[in-house]
């Protein structure tokens, strides 16, 4: 019998709370840390501080230490769960950020567009995500419980309308704020969206979910956290994998080359690098949704279909100059 990997990850990096607090006790805290905020500002301005605030601090903290036993517990805090996923996104996030600033700051783009262009694809990703699962993968359910389409923390995000939302703020985004070409946006914007769909796929590993089927090879994983006996295909590694080549690719081709200057030709690598490894992989994977049973080609494939076709046809034509 061929060794696997035993995946026993957990999703959760770490839990925060749930904590017991006291009202006094919270009233009395919040005065005693607006007051250490007014005397930090008087040490900043190199001024003296003024005895009374210390007064004030001490007696307000002393009250607040009686008032701990004295008086029960009012209310809880939730728990907060910090999870691998999550902390994915975010960080993919945050180092495209860096990277489309310096790639605004080479071309002597405005600040002010970057921070702009943030919120939209941030709002887009999260929208165009959560709603292309609910229609693409799963409508019947949702059509009939439609307050459940708002509780994204019981998952389901699909990257194709994700890809998908985002396309449509570009398109705001170019009417009111750069006024440049939809391709000009995208062009660069796809290059660090490339790395945070590493990042995503990354935080599906971590979930123990989207993963292939069975497979005898030394690098299959037994998903323990959900019950598997089998080694499988761990198809988030794959795509991660060549999401990061794609990425690799396209970082080359706007410093090293003169591919940006080409509208259109990045939108290109990066819908055949992305969804065209996706349609690949979709073949060893299992099905997300029991529907997909029955299809020849699953979901995930026929909408990968489209993004290909457009990026072959936007790498081929005769391109304009930016």
């Amino acid at each position: 019998m061929l060794l696997s990997i035993q995946w026993n990850v957990s999703p959760e990096i770490f839990a925060l709370g749930p904590f017991n607090m006291n009202w006094h006790y919270a009233f009395f805290a919040i005065i005693a840390m607006v007051l250490i905020n007014l005397g930090y500002k008087h040490f900043v301005k190199h001024e003296k501080v003024k005895g009374t605030q210390f007064l004030y601090l001490a007696g307000f903290t002393l009250i607040g230490m009686v008032l701990w036993d004295k008086y029960p517990t009012h209310f809880a805090t939730p728990a907060i769960h910090i999870r691998w996923y999550g902390m994915a996104f975010a960080i993919g996030f945050i180092l495209g950020y860096k990277i489309l600033n310096k790639m605004f700051d080479s071309e002597n783009i405005p600040q002010e567009w970057l921070d702009k262009l943030f919120i939209y694809v941030f709002v887009a990703t999260i929208v165009g995500a959560r709603l292309g699962h609910v229609f693409f993968y799963d409508w019947s359910y949702y059509s009939a419980h439609p307050m459940e389409i708002l509780k994204t923390w019981h998952g389901g995000l699909a990257s194709h309308g994700g890809t998908i939302g985002i396309i449509i703020a570009i398109y705001f985004y170019s009417k009111k704020v750069s006024h440049k070409p939809m391709l000009w946006t995208l062009d660069r914007l796809a290059v660090p969206v490339a790395l945070v769909a590493a990042m995503i796929r990354l935080g599906n590993l971590m979930n123990s979910e989207i993963y292939g089927v069975v497979t005898d090879l030394p690098w299959g994983m037994v998903f323990v956290r959900n019950g598997e006996t089998l080694a499988k295909h761990p198809t988030q590694l794959y795509e991660a994998l060549a999401y990061l080549a794609t990425f690799a690719i396209m970082m080359y081709s706007y410093w090293k080359t003169e591919s940006k200057k080409k509208q259109g030709f990045l939108l290109g690598i990066f819908f055949i690098g992305i969804f065209l490894s996706r349609f690949l992989i979709e073949f060893i994977k299992e099905d997300q949704e029991a529907f997909e049973a029955t299809m020849t080609l699953n979901m995930g494939q026929l909408l990968s279909i489209p993004f290909v076709l457009t990026g072959i046809y936007l790498m081929v034509r005769k391109t304009k100059k930016a």
